[in-house]
């Protein structure tokens, strides 16, 4: 049954002059086509989330299609209940993605080779492929293909840093790179190809593109894919579910995301309801004893009330 709503994923790199008054210009189209969502403009191109109804939808791709700076540019489309955002949020970056580089990566000059969902298959079981995934540790903890390496970083921009100090695991071996929906593997394996990694590939419209591919249905990826919008997770295998995802505080099997309520730590938690509650949604002593603490706040939680939490933690901690 068709949905009332879409989502839409794309990117480009292109030319944009001016690109801060064109992200004000851009911001107009949206709210007159009621679409909300994340959209980043440089002057290197546009990077965007959206959602909408059907129609709006339809509209912005066929405006945006007769713009000839976006002409091909491809939509990852996916039907929804309803909008997937709150707010419509469109701004003016220096970089599409944040990789804060020296000597920035072009696209159009250097990039891997691109691999459709069928290569891409194919080339990750080979034994001299290694497979890197190009997203934040978040992101791989909740879903992943399978045998993929994560790097140990919380940003994006973290990842050359990673590389050149474990260059040894991706020596002489060919490397297949991939990301959400392509546009952070356009730069990552360009500088790989830089650094001298000479055999370098990418997923082609990354994981969303895999996952809805008729012929191999997201088969080896394990989990659910990390998205950057209130539905916060989506599924990409259409063969099997393998649940990957490990609660905080038990290592149960979970895929339930949520901020730690130190708002100046904010790390994203694997954990169930439950343990939300019993930890005060906190990832450590510290964050729960934290005077802004947001979980406090919001359940209106006496100082009395809230140590006697803390020692029920500490004595349960103490018997593990």
């Amino acid at each position: 049954m068709t949905k009332d709503y879409r989502v839409l994923l794309y990117y480009q790199y292109v030319t944009i002059e001016n690109g801060e008054e064109y992200s004000q210009e851009h911001r107009a189209l949206c709210e007159e086509l009621g679409l909300l969502g994340r959209i980043l403009i440089a002057d290197e191109g546009i990077n965007g989330t959206v959602s909408g109804t059907v129609e709006s939808t339809n509209k912005y791709m066929e405006a945006m299609h007769n713009d000839p700076r976006f002409a091909d540019m491809v939509f990852k489309i996916d039907e929804e209940d309803e909008h997937a955002f709150k707010k419509l949020k469109v701004r003016y970056r220096p970089e599409l993605v944040t990789l804060r580089l020296e000597d920035d990566v072009n696209p159009h000059e250097i990039t891997g080779q691109y691999l459709n969902p069928k290569e891409f298959y194919e080339a990750i079981q080979s034994e001299d492929t290694v497979l890197l995934d190009a997203r934040n540790d978040y992101e791989y903890d909740l879903g992943h293909f399978r045998g993929a390496i994560r790097p140990d970083i919380r940003n994006f921009r973290d990842l050359p840093d990673w590389v050149r100090e474990n260059k040894e695991i991706l020596e002489g071996k060919k490397v297949v790179t991939y990301c959400t929906g392509g546009i952070r593997c356009e730069k990552f394996s360009g500088w790989l190809k830089r650094e001298g990694f000479e055999d370098v590939a990418q997923l082609h419209g990354g994981i969303v593109t895999y996952g809805q591919d008729p012929e191999v249905q997201g088969e080896l990826w394990d989990g659910q894919l990390y998205v950057f919008d209130e539905r916060i997770a989506v599924p990409v295998n259409r063969k099997e579910h393998v649940v990957v995802g490990k609660d905080y505080y038990s290592g149960e099997p979970c895929e339930r995301y949520v901020n730690c309520a130190n708002p100046f730590c904010n790390d994203k938690i694997l954990c169930s309801e439950e343990n939300e509650h019993k930890y005060m949604r906190s990832c450590s002593h510290e964050c729960r004893t934290h005077e802004r603490n947001r979980y406090v706040v919001e359940h209106n939680l006496s100082p009395e009330e809230v140590a006697k939490r803390l020692e029920i933690i500490e004595q349960e901690t103490a018997n593990v």
